[in-house]
């Protein structure tokens, strides 16, 4: 089954990993959860002992460009999962294996199968092996992403970054947070991030601009 450098004890967990909430119940949507965190958990402590003297900021703003739907749908079709995938029929009709979001969700939850197949070292060596290459690669810079696009405006003499608190979820101790990041030149662009705390969604979605800014570029 799949690249995956892992063989399951219990064969049934990776197939339900790969099963889409649209075929119906069970499927992979609670694994998902399981797995986002726990590769959150890892490529923390990858990225921490990379960069011993990066900023809590910085460290987030690596994180998020690692463990992100892009990234991981990157790592899903290295993997081979869409030819693994079980969808409903109205997803295998509209291409359904190849959609980022169903990739990435799909690498979470199978994460997860490895972590409840065998623990959690297991589950940690194996995302070890696959975000090690990454993190080595992964350019850094010592200014966060708030700070890169403030200056970036400036230089310019363009308008500076606005942000919105979107919205907030979960208890008081485990919230997350949706912002927003609006700029106006060198044309209205807007993006959202996410966050454990507003100041780290706000990096996120500062980045989420960075990223649209190159993209104009390119």
């Amino acid at each position: 089954m799949t690249k995956l450098a892992y063989r399951f004890s219990d064969p049934a967990l990776g197939q339900l990993a790969l099963t889409h909430r649209s075929v119906g119940k069970p499927n992979n949507e609670r694994m998902e959860f399981l797995g986002d965190a726990l590769l959150g958990v890892v490529v923390a402590e990858l990225l921490y002992e990379a960069h011993p003297h990066a900023s809590e900021g910085e460290l987030s703003r690596l994180r998020a460009q690692l463990v992100n739907g892009q990234a991981l749908a990157v790592i899903a079709r290295e993997l081979e999962l869409g030819d693994e995938l079980k969808l409903g029929s109205g997803e295998l009709k509209s291409g359904g294996f190849r959609r980022e979001s169903i990739l990435a969700d799909a690498f979470e939850a199978l994460m997860a199968a490895v972590y409840l197949d065998a623990g959690f070292s297991e589950c940690r060596s194996v995302v070890r092996a696959l975000f090690e290459p990454l993190v080595a690669a992964i350019p850094r810079s010592s200014k966060d992403a708030k700070t890169r696009l403030q200056e970036l405006l400036q230089a310019r003499g363009w308008s500076l970054p606005h942000y919105d608190l979107i919205d907030s979820h979960g208890e008081d101790h485990a919230k997350t947070f949706d912002v927003s990041c609006e700029i106006t030149e060198p044309e209205a662009i807007r993006a959202e991030g996410r966050g454990s705390s507003r100041r780290a969604a706000e990096q996120d979605a500062a980045e989420a601009v960075l990223r649209r800014l190159q993209d104009m570029k390119a």
